[in-house]
């Protein structure tokens, strides 16, 4: 057994020395200890912005804890104030005041490390884009990309799409809705949690102004499929193909690291572009 496990003082002979704890090394390695229920990162995103607010329901994503390096938790604490939003379902959100300007919003659901995100703010700088995921490395990294590029066009959500979408924005608030490569949840017992859903598109379709266009991406064919058939059944969305199907890749999408190592594997990459139709009762 280690030398290292305290040895209670109960136990211990009386005329033993006290023990005196050693210091930590210096160096960055040492990690800074936290008390139970102190958060991560105080100045950064909370765990569960949205607590028990909201009713239980079956959610299409697993938060990943992964290690946070220190570039990325240095970006969120300095950055998350400025640039950060915990979806916590309280507010309705002025998304003018929230980038500083009336440009055109597009919501990204998912975003990864958010290598693409950026590369589309970079290329794209009078849209603005509202970036949502619950994977903090990933918030990090693209906080500092948007430093770095100084892409004052990207705000990032952390928390449940579902509820930013239902209780946080205000309709036909937004110009365009990015869903890029969503866990497919393959088993047949899981499907139930994929996002593209007919009930989501309905509450989408309330937030998206008239012509937004819905751009879903996946290298899962059966999901594609999937994504195809709900998308092509609903009454408020209609496909800019005129021949109907599935989309050549648009040049705005960046080809990511994930997708091409799933072309490398053989995948076959899908892109859906359905375009909001204008509303029956203006």
């Amino acid at each position: 057994m280690s030398d290292s496990v305290n040895t209670p003082e109960a136990t211990r002979p009386a005329d033993a020395e006290p023990r005196t704890a050693l210091p930590s090394a210096p160096g960055p390695s040492a990690r800074t200890s936290r008390s139970k229920g102190e958060p991560r990162f105080p100045d950064g995103p909370r765990p569960d912005p949205a607590g028990s607010h909201f009713e239980r329901r079956i959610r299409s994503f697993q938060p990943r804890r992964s290690r946070v390096t220190t570039g990325q938790a240095d970006a969120l604490a300095r950055l998350w104030a400025q640039w950060g939003l915990d979806i916590d379902g309280q507010r309705v959100i002025d998304l003018t005041e929230l980038f500083g300007n009336a440009n055109p919003v597009m919501l990204e659901i998912g975003f990864g490390m958010g290598e693409a995100t950026a590369q589309m703010a970079a290329a794209a700088p009078d849209t603005n884009i509202l970036a949502v995921d619950v994977h903090t490395p990933g918030q990090g990294n693209l906080l500092n990309l948007a430093e770095q590029g100084g892409l004052s066009n990207v705000r990032v959500g952390n928390g449940d799409a579902i509820i930013l979408l239902r209780e946080m924005l205000t309709p036909d608030s937004l110009d365009g809705l990015r869903v890029y490569f969503p866990d497919p949840w393959p088993k047949k017992r899981h499907h139930k949690r994929r996002l593209i859903q007919p009930e989501f598109l309905s509450l989408a379709a309330t937030r998206l102004a008239p012509g937004a266009v819905v751009h879903c991406a996946t290298d899962w064919e059966p999901y594609a499929e999937q994504m195809l058939e709900v998308l092509d059944a609903h009454p408020d969305f209609e496909n800019t193909e005129a021949e109907g199907g599935f989309a050549p890749r648009p040049a705005f999408r960046p080809l990511t690291r994930f997708e091409g190592q799933g072309l490398d594997k053989g995948h076959v990459v899908n892109d859906l572009l359905f375009r909001r139709v204008p509303h029956e009762n203006p």
